[in-house]
């Protein structure tokens, strides 16, 4: 494991706008303005937790403990490293924060583990008391962690592990006091999707294909109009939505303009598991030479599902004359044979 030690000049204490200024007047090589601004988001973050915890402005805060030289060498020494290993294109995850326990001597006297600002800058992430009756999470590193993390996990994800790195800390426990940080590469994402649904059994059929496209164009990343037996056994139709969370808003606008429903049932930020996908050029001969793309689907290496997109398949078998299915058939046929041996590291 890797131990850096920093060797410090004193720093008095300084209110946050003071502190704000000496960190834009660092002028360093290695100090570009992405470090930088992080830096300012991590400090701003542990201003705002104690500020809410002395009932003071941003303005009047001083930074005590945090504000000495060495906590400056903790977030930039870990924002450098942050950009440098290029974590801020990466989806980053942590598990639930080891807090420790006990009580500790700040300057304003004993106060419990975990520190008030501590506990603030972590509310919403996962967290547990122990393994040690002393400090494990500080202020600094609190700011640090929620600043970088994507979202916080209580197992690790599904990953296959490529690199591994320790960080060791000076505290001698009866554990290993190390910070340990895998990269990992998913053959499986993930994202978060929106679902909507509704009853519908007054609408035209004229209506709901018009409400398919109008859905589509607002966003909806899938639209499904099932047709369904509803109460006292009247016909009607189910509605289904999915969209990204940004555009909820929209859609739930849609949906009632154009259907009058009373109600709309919403499930937020369901968690929808999908293969890496590519789109990939390809010359097909159908009656001629064609270059369509194909939505290539990837499980690790192993291609699980590669199709013609569906426009450049309408679009030869207008052309030509040939049904749309038997031009798919045929895309399809000749993408699998010469490709799928070449496809790896494409």
């Amino acid at each position: 494991a890797t131990y850096v030690e920093v060797k410090k000049a004193s720093m008095p204490y300084l209110r946050y706008p003071e502190f704000l200024e000496k960190i834009e007047a660092i002028n360093h090589p290695l100090i570009d303005d992405g470090i930088i601004s992080f830096s300012r988001r991590v400090f701003h973050t542990i201003a705002e937790a104690e500020a809410k915890i002395h009932g003071e402005s941003l303005d009047d805060i001083h930074f005590h403990e945090v504000g000495a030289s060495d906590a400056v060498a903790d977030v930039f020494g870990a924002a450098f490293a942050y950009f440098s290993l290029g974590l801020d294109k990466e989806k980053v995850y942590s598990l639930p924060v080891a807090l420790g326990g006990g009580s500790t001597i700040s300057s304003h006297g004993r106060i419990p583990i975990p520190a008030p600002a501590t506990l603030e800058i972590l509310k919403g992430a996962p967290i547990h008391g122990g393994p040690a009756k002393v400090e494990l999470a500080t202020p600094t590193g609190a700011a640090l962690l929620v600043n970088m993390v994507d979202e916080f996990k209580n197992f690790l994800p599904p990953i296959r592990v490529v690199e591994i790195g320790y960080g060791a800390g000076k505290m001698d426990q009866e554990f290993p006091n190390i910070l340990r940080i895998m990269k990992g590469e998913r053959s499986l994402e993930e994202d978060k999707i929106v679902l909507f649904e509704t009853n519908l059994d007054h609408l035209s059929g004229e209506v709901i294909g018009n409400l398919f496209d109008d859905l589509i164009g607002e966003g909806a990343l899938d639209v499904t109009i099932t047709p369904i037996l509803m109460k006292k056994n009247r016909p009607g139709h189910l509605l289904r939505v999915i969209s990204k969370p940004e555009d909820q808003e929209n859609i739930l606008r849609r949906i009632f303009k154009e259907t009058g429903t009373l109600g709309i049932r919403i499930f937020p930020q369901v968690h929808r598991t999908i293969l890496k996908r590519e789109k990939i050029p390809f010359k097909v001969n159908i009656k001629g030479e064609w270059t369509v793309n194909f939505k290539v689907a990837f499980l690790d290496s192993e291609i699980i599902s590669a199709r013609i997109e569906y426009d450049d398949a309408k679009r030869i078998s207008s052309k030509i004359g040939l049904p749309l299915r038997e031009v798919m058939e045929i895309a399809e046929e000749q993408f699998k044979r010469e490709m799928v041996n070449k496809i790896e590291g494409y």
